[in-house]
Order: C-alpha cells, then sequence, then structure tokens
C-alpha cells in the first residue's frame, strides 16, 4: 500500500446522490427498500435452488451465481450509498480502494455471467442431443472458474493502476460510490494508463459479451421460429424472454455509464449507475422467477415442507 501512503488524500468524501435537503429522507426510504427487496430476493433465490435437487441443472447453476453475485454486489455499494443521505459520507483512502476493487469484480463478473447464461440457452435449444455433453458439471464448473478469475485480475488491474495515482486537487466525490471516472477527475498527476486500460477493459466486457449474447440470441430465434409446435415455440421464448431484458438492462446502463460523450452531465452518470447497480441486481429474482414455472413449484415445495416440519 506505497501508494496510498505517497497520496496527500487520505479520506474522501462521497456528495451522494443529492444535495437536496427535501429529498433525502424520502430518498433514503427507496433505497433502503430497494436494499431490502434486493437482499430477501436474491438471498431467497439462491436458497431455493440449494434446497431443491431438481433446479440442479446448469441453467439454475448460472442462474445461482448471478444471484449470489447480485447479493454480495448490493452489500458493496447500497449501505455506503445510504449513508450519504442522513449525514456526511466520509471514507478513507484504504476503504474507497477495496470498494473499488469489488465494485470492479463483481460488474465484470455479472458481465460474463449473463454470457454464459445465454450460452446455456443456445446450447438448450440448438443443440438439445449434445447438451448434457457441452454443458456438463465440469464444463459449468470451468466457465465460471474462469468467470470469477476473470473478474478478479481487470479488477485488480483497475485497482492497481489506482493506487499509483497521487490525490491532491480535492477529495470530493460527486458519485456515491468509489468508482474510476470520478476518481481521476481528483488525481494530480498523469491519468493515461488509467483512462488507455478503462477504455480497454470496458470495451472489451461489452463488446464480446454483448457480440457473444447477440449471436447466441439471432441463433435461438432462427431455431424457434423452425420449431412447428406453437407450445414448443412459447416455451423456448419464455425461458429466453427473462434473459434477454436482464441482458439488454444491464449492458444498456453499463454502455451508457462507460461508452457515453464526455459531454453527459454528472446527474446523468448518477442516474446510468443507479440502473445497474442498485436497481438491476433487485429486479434479477423477479425477472428470473415471474414467469418461470420450475421456480414455483420449487417454492411451493419448499414452503410445504417447512410448514409441515
Amino acid at each position: 500500500m506505497a501508494s496510498e501512503n505517497d497520496s496527500s488524500v487520505k479520506e474522501f468524501i462521497l456528495l451522494g446522490l443529492t444535495q437536496q435537503p427535501e429529498l433525502q429522507l424520502p430518498l433514503f426510504f427507496l433505497f433502503l427498500g430497494i436494499y431490502v427487496v434486493s437482499m430477501a430476493g436474491n438471498l431467497g433465490l439462491t436458497v431455493l435452488i440449494i434446497l431443491n435437487p431438481h433446479l440442479h441443472t446448469p441453467m439454475y447453476y448460472f442462474l445461482f451465481n448471478l444471484a449470489f453475485t447480485d447479493l454480495c454486489y448490493s452489500s458493496v455499494i447500497t449501505p455506503k450509498m445510504l449513508v450519504s443521505f442522513v449525514k456526511q459520507n466520509i471514507i478513507s483512502h484504504a476503504e474507497c480502494m477495496t470498494q473499488l476493487f469489488f465494485y470492479a469484480f463483481f460488474v465484470i463478473d455479472e458481465c460474463y455471467i449473463l454470457t454464459a447464461m445465454a450460452y446455456d440457452r443456445y446450447a438448450a435449444i440448438c443443440k438439445p442431443l449434445l447438451y448434457q455433453v457441452n454443458m456438463s458439471h465440469q464444463v459449468c464448473h470451468l466457465m465460471m472458474v474462469g468467470v470469477y478469475v476473470m473478474g478478479f485480475v481487470e479488477a485488480m488491474a483497475h485497482t492497481g493502476s489506482m493506487l499509483r495515482l497521487v490525490f491532491c486537487d480535492g477529495n470530493i466525490i460527486n458519485q456515491y460510490v468509489c468508482d474510476i471516472l470520478p476518481l481521476l477527475k481528483l488525481s494530480c498527476t498523469s491519468t493515461t494508463i488509467n483512462e488507455l486500460l478503462l477504455f480497454i477493459v470496458v470495451g472489451i466486457n461489452v463488446t464480446v459479451p454483448s457480440l457473444t449474447i447477440f449471436i447466441s440470441y439471432t441463433l435461438i430465434l432462427s431455431n424457434i421460429l423452425s420449431i412447428h409446435s406453437a407450445e414448443g415455440r412459447s416455451k423456448a421464448f419464455s425461458t429466453c424472454g427473462s434473459h434477454v431484458i436482464a441482458v439488454s438492462f444491464f449492458f444498456g446502463a453499463a454502455a451508457f455509464m462507460y461508452l457515453k460523450p464526455s459531454s453527459a452531465s454528472v446527474d446523468e452518470d448518477k442516474v446510468s449507475t443507479i440502473f445497474y447497480t442498485v436497481v438491476g441486481p433487485m429486479l434479477n429474482p423477479f425477472i428470473y422467477s415471474i414467469r418461470n414455472k420450475d421456480v414455483h413449484i420449487a417454492l411451493r415445495k419448499t414452503l410445504k415442507k417447512r410448514m409441515f416440519a
């Protein structure tokens, strides 16, 4: 942590979502409610998948990891955000760098978990006879190990490049989270390497998953349209529809945040960040559960066991 010692700034102030006093309390309760719902939904989904053997399939294995990631993701972002609504939100340099690491780690993980889920749906619908081979337990585990390793390496790259900077032009971060772009604005040393790294990493993490997902769903759609049974088409659409909504929501907000024109306002940054850091993790459990018969059956079975235990 030598870089931290070289920095003249030992703590930062997170301004939060808004500085308008009349909005502070309503927004505190709004986002507290969102956080509680997000934690309950994602924790409930992970427990449901663990307790029900018929959900121990590749599709639900990836969904379990998505829910777990969202659970951790919310806990890294939202509690600190809530503090800014009730008092001055001061965060130490070390805490800020730690939050930045886990923030980047879970964002990158989510990108590639959603990509893995798209490939799983492609393998299930377009290659059903080879599905057990293509999506064996070993393959699924290796895919998830790859996801977490990639998230760790890229998050370390961002955090390491941030630790080399010296912050001496101020310590007020106009955001509710220690994000890369607001921190770069406070540095009084060259941020060229950080900006290049950000451009490369974000470019890869948006374009590669997006293209993979687009190609997967193009092939899936082509295959679905060739199904003669209306019931078969409906079932295929229902298993893919929720994933398409979640993917569009996450990648749309992330792309707007990091690939937008530099003229965009700070308020626009905050709104787009909220969508994929706070609102997305809350919506995902419901997106994947509302029309999912397997989840409904598992929930009924679990509730019955608990009621009659």
